[in-house]
């Protein structure tokens, strides 16, 4: 799956145009890995497995999970897979609990889990091991790979890893939610580590975090909802913190955030959705992070996911976690 952007440009012109163009953005999907002559092909290497990812997300919310071939997608998964258990973002590249967690999301949404018992370079439990050996016994929280730097992004993989193969039990899952209070904020937000400001990316790391471990009794929903909803700019995006720009990514990061806690209704639904919908490739197809610039499949899902959110028609459930 590429990473490329490009070769669209968000931006549609009319109100008319203002629907989701679902085929537009299969074929965009599907067209991805047809570019291997173009140098950002591999320049983005190092996302390979996650863009595989965001690409059969994407075509599952559309409708569409039978638009990539599953036996060569099984294979490509298969590939980046260390004896360890954990997998790397591309063949020969280290393995890093961000690209594990890929491997193991696309594998249950293929239904191929299996294949890790029958021909992976290691097996369901060894990949579990290897995340479990990820977390810090004294602190609870998760290093990404064998350098030990340490992230809330990291801590919300493992737990999502390990509760989609249903082996949270191999690590100390208290101790992990201990840690993510101690990166909670006055403003009812969440940052990367304790006492770092507040971001939404990180927020729905340790929401989805406490979700998974149902503690959502532990976040201060009024407060963080109240952080979340500023995030909705005049014209119906949403920005990741204050003074920033809006991106459309941000439509699931706030959006799944405010989803969990169950605060949808704190923000303008119609021009969020009219917002995403701006962002598109009406012609070639592709959602970009804001109207006028260039379109990838990362913008892409997460514009889908977040239409999903807000209940689009025609689109399949996303679950917020």
């Amino acid at each position: 799956m590429s990473l490329a952007s490009g070769p669209g440009r968000g931006g549609v012109s009319s109100q008319e145009g203002l629907r989701l163009h679902i085929e537009k953005h299969v074929a965009y999907i599907q067209s991805l890995d047809t570019r291997k002559d173009e140098l950002e092909y591999w320049l983005t290497e190092h996302l390979r497995l996650n863009g595989l990812y965001w690409g059969i997300t994407a075509l599952h919310l559309l409708g569409y999970p039978e638009a990539l071939p599953r036996a060569e997608t099984i294979d490509f998964v298969l590939s980046c897979q260390h004896e360890t258990g954990g997998f790397g973002a591309a063949p020969g590249h280290d393995a890093h609990i961000l690209y594990t967690v890929s491997a193991v999301q696309i594998l249950v949404t293929i239904d191929a889990v299996d294949e890790l018992d029958r021909r992976g370079k290691a097996d369901k439990m060894r990949v579990a091991g290897f995340i479990a050996d990820l977390q810090d016994p004294e602190t609870g929280t998760f290093a990404g790979d064998e350098w030990g730097e340490t992230d809330t992004r990291f801590l919300y993989a493992a737990l999502n890893a390990l509760s989609l193969l249903h082996l949270t039990s191999l690590v100390d899952v208290p101790k992990a939610i201990s840690h993510v209070q101690l990166c909670a904020n006055f403003d009812g937000g969440y940052g990367v580590s304790p006492g770092a400001e507040s971001h939404a990316g990180q927020i729905f790391a340790c929401v989805g975090a406490l979700s998974i471990a149902g503690r959502l009794d532990l976040v201060d929903k009024d407060r963080l909802a109240g952080w979340l909803s500023e995030r909705q700019l005049e014209n119906g995006g949403y920005n990741g913190r204050p003074e920033k720009l809006e991106d459309v990514c941000y439509s699931w990061w706030v959006g799944s955030s405010l989803a969990m806690i169950g605060r949808t209704h704190w923000i303008d639904r119609d021009k969020l959705t009219g917002f995403i919908l701006k962002c598109q490739d009406p012609e070639r197809g592709g959602i970009a992070d804001r109207p006028d610039d260039m379109v990838d499949v990362f913008h892409t899902v997460f514009a889908i996911a977040g239409l999903s959110l807000l209940d689009y028609p025609d689109l399949k459930e996303v679950d917020p976690t």
